[in-house]
């Protein structure tokens, strides 16, 4: 057995495979042998593919990380012929027949795919508890969350069964894992990574694909193999001067950094929180950069009601489009998405349209904030990881939606100022990441900080359109400067 697997990243892994040190077989070998040890505890495989994985390190691999395990995320990355549940019921047998352009990417790059992770329900919490597959856990603390929507992926690397997955980010599906996992997590700006064939942009542009993994090199490789537009996409963005790979350890200059640790939406940013920042600061100007409090001149409110009603708008057009490929009734679902897909239906095309209008306000105040601010330094979190259960809706409460979905009860929903009550709700423990989603701005998570009761912390670093390398340069430097690789959950 390859005992040293988990000292290994993606890129480390590689290489032994490739100086044939080691079979892909071993290292599956490995990697699978961590699942059946820890499943029992973590509850992070929504879809076992390991008969596939065992099938594809039998023949030759290619590509930057040829024979490295990987897991997908059980949401809108389609492997023609394996189920994709999206953390639903109602979706629990859906075999897709058709490979999405991501996975396959994923496989040119030499990743050996042996299943998928779990993800709430059409991934629409920052917590990963589903009906279908139960709940997983941080493997940091038992009692905690590993947090959503990439909840699956981010407790995978963190238990070591891989040294990176799958993760998307429509909201902080990306960094959220990634804090409260101990990670390094990028969300890369819009169109960067294609989202088809089945659609040309996910969620208005909001949501992209890449991964949560241990080392910055890992991601930046990850997303060298996956960037590049495919035939249809709704427009090209500008290629960056140099693989991603080569920002490692490049000079990274004197930035100019603004920071904020007040919650956009007004709620209480946990100390822990504020901590992580100061002390990312004062790292960040030992280095040589110029940091100072600043924020974009967003109204936080605004952007939390815009980016709700996305959100309910396309979780009702999910739904039906799920109906219409597999016959899954609105009433399979968990009476929290039914609600939501509710609001979405009862929303004028008006409202909408003019919701959507205000993401232009939030993209030019970004643009101005980056005049005079190369990145903007947050938490990535308000809060720590929730309890298991805890967050789950009262009973009575989901019993009241069924009713209102009975009756078609969404404009009386609407009228009563649900949207900005639910804004808040959802978006209190989380605010700080809808604000790159909604600009289409990259933004990532660096674990730099691990709180008094052992748990880690995630800063978050946002930069212009299209300066992933800015971000991946300030990335390589600060895990040079305070390593985070060697602090590992212990199980």
């Amino acid at each position: 057995m390859f005992t040293e697997y988990e000292q290994y990243d993606a890129t480390g892994l590689a290489g032994l495979v490739a100086a044939g040190q080691l079979s892909a077989a071993e290292v599956l070998a490995a990697a699978l042998a961590k699942v059946d040890a820890g499943e029992a505890k973590f509850n992070t495989i929504a879809v076992d593919m390991r008969g596939r994985a065992k099938a594809q390190v039998a023949a030759p691999l290619t590509g930057p990380f040829a024979g490295v395990p990987f897991l997908l995320k059980d949401m809108d990355l389609t492997y023609a012929g394996e189920r994709l549940t999206c953390g639903a019921v109602a979706l629990r047998d859906y075999k897709p027949t058709e490979t999405s352009e991501i996975v396959k990417r994923y496989l040119a790059a030499g990743l050996v795919i042996m299943g998928s992770t779990t993800t709430p329900e059409l991934a629409l919490k920052a917590t990963t508890e589903t009906e279908l597959h139960g709940a997983t856990r941080n493997p940091w603390n038992l009692a905690c969350t590993p947090g959503g929507s990439s909840g699956g992926s981010g407790a995978a690397v963190a238990a070591g069964y891989l040294p990176m997955a799958a993760a998307a980010d429509g909201g902080g599906s990306i960094r959220i894992p990634a804090s409260y996992c101990g990670l390094f997590g990028l969300k890369p700006s819009r169109g960067r990574v294609p989202s088809g064939p089945a659609v040309g942009e996910k969620w208005d542009g909001c949501d992209v694909t890449l991964g949560v993994s241990r080392s910055v090199r890992d991601s930046a490789a990850l997303l060298d193999a996956l960037a590049g537009p495919m035939p249809g996409d709704p427009f090209i963005i500008a290629p960056p001067e140099r693989p991603y790979v080569a920002e490692m350890g490049a000079k990274v200059g004197r930035l100019r950094i603004g920071f904020s640790t007040a919650s956009p939406v007004g709620g209480v940013v946990e100390p822990e929180m504020v901590k992580a920042v100061q002390a990312a600061a004062t790292l960040l100007e030992s280095l040589g950069h110029i940091v100072e409090e600043a924020a974009p001149a967003v109204k936080g409110a605004a952007l939390s009601r815009c980016y709700m009603a996305m959100y309910f708008g396309h979780v009702a057009a999910a739904v039906k489009t799920f109906e219409k490929r597999t016959g899954a009734k609105e009433s399979s679902y968990h009476p929290d998405t039914r609600a939501v897909a509710l609001l979405g239906r009862s929303m004028s095309a008006e409202a909408f349209v003019t919701m959507r209008a205000e993401w232009n306000e939030f993209a030019r105040a970004v643009g101005v904030f980056h005049e005079t601010y190369d990145v903007y330094l947050t938490p990535t979190t308000a809060m720590g990881p929730a309890k298991i259960g805890s967050l789950e809706t009262p009973k009575l409460q989901q019993q009241m939606v069924k009713l209102l979905v009975a009756v078609h009860g969404g404009g009386l929903l609407l009228k009563s100022g649900i949207v900005d009550k639910l804004a808040f709700e959802n978006l209190q423990r989380t605010p700080f990441t809808q604000l790159a989603n909604m600009t289409f701005c990259p933004a990532m998570s660096v674990p730099l900080h691990w709180g008094a009761d052992g748990m880690p912390v995630g800063v978050q670093f946002s930069a212009k359109f299209g300066a992933e390398g800015l971000l991946f340069r300030l990335a390589s430097q600060l895990e040079a400067a305070q390593p985070w690789a060697a602090r590992r959950a212990v199980w």
